[in-house]
């Protein structure tokens, strides 16, 4: 079996690696690409040394199996039918194709069957957020339909990128040092700060990060439920965190919710606050599953409840569930 990672040499390319080399998979030979400014480059994989090749328009993904994609959406329009020309299978982080009818978006607990009909040949990751969200709605989905969900978000630094987590390094680094904060990733200084505005603002004035949240959810559950949410960025290095409000069909006790999620793949129960036991991105990052707790009725709504979820978003909310999807198809 031969795979191939586009975009090798960014936060989520490395993810695939470091992914790759725990999971026992078949791999024959592993290609890796990238821009020019990482072609050249050199990334180890189960001890040998391989050399990031430049991206370009040719034969090179012949006899490609998978290529695992997270270059940016212009890069994945751009060589989609140069990646699928021979038959590869395009697995891809990008939100180039999530909402193409003709392209499954596939949360591997959730919608496994739909990876299993690609007529292009390319098989959509969810936007972070989105992924986490729908691995624990549906386990709530299971016991009853859910109507409807308010979300919102607490999404760290890693969100948008290697280049990201280092300028909030670097700008605690520098109000120590009583310097100006360097401010280029984020729309405003994110050190010791929040801010309630990732992706660009749409006519709704709602972002897109917010309405992918939408979206997204109903295409991967095939559901009509309704979702609005608000995404804020935090100074939280890495995992992105959720509070979740849900309206169900019927009304859903805290104790069969609780036995819901403890049973749900891919999901780890962290729900004992009387002991301070609830999911926190500093002590989760790095890690496979979605932590759900904080699990309680919603005062406002007889049929509502509301939970708290945590979720390393470069693993599960991206590199990992690439992967996840490739074991599915295997």
């Amino acid at each position: 079996m031969r795979i191939a990672i586009v975009g090798a040499s960014g936060a989520v390319g490395q993810e695939f690696l470091r992914i790759l080399e725990q999971h026992p998979l078949p791999i024959d030979e592993l290609l890796l690409f990238g821009s020019e400014r990482s072609a050249g480059r050199t990334c180890m994989f189960r001890g040998q040394e391989i050399t990031i090749k430049l991206l370009q328009h040719n034969d090179d993904f012949k006899g490609v199996d998978f290529a695992l994609t997270s270059a940016g959406a212009g890069t994945s329009r751009e060589f989609a039918e140069t990646i699928t020309r021979y038959g590869a299978v395009m697995i891809d982080n990008s939100s180039a194709f999530r909402m193409d009818d003709d392209v499954p978006l596939v949360v591997p607990e959730v919608n496994p069957e739909d990876a299993k009909n690609a007529p292009r040949r390319i098989i959509a990751n969810p936007n972070c957020t989105t992924i986490q969200m729908v691995v624990a709605l549906n386990a709530l989905e299971r016991l009853s339909h859910i109507r409807r969900v308010h979300v919102s978000t607490y999404q760290s630094a890693s969100g948008a990128g290697a280049a990201a987590m280092t300028e909030l390094e670097t700008q605690y680094a520098q109000l120590t040092a009583g310097q100006q904060p360097t401010v280029e990733k984020f729309a405003f200084q994110l050190a010791y700060n929040v801010i309630p505005h990732i992706d660009v603002f749409t006519d709704n004035d709602y972002t897109k990060e917010e309405m992918k949240m939408f979206h997204e959810t109903r295409k991967i559950m095939h559901s009509d439920v309704r979702v609005s949410a608000t995404c804020v960025r935090v100074p939280v290095m890495r995992a992105h965190s959720e509070s979740v409000w849900v309206e169900t069909q019927r009304p859903i006790t805290v104790e069969e919710a609780r036995a819901a999620f403890a049973a749900a793949p891919g999901v780890v129960l962290m729900d004992a606050p009387a002991e301070k036991v609830y999911p926190m991105p500093l002590f989760l990052a790095g890690k496979d599953p979605v932590y759900v707790g904080r699990i309680r009725r919603d005062l406002t709504c007889d049929n509502g409840l509301t939970f708290w979820c945590v979720s390393d978003q470069i693993r599960k909310g991206a590199a990992l569930n690439a992967v996840q999807i490739l074991e599915t198809l295997l």
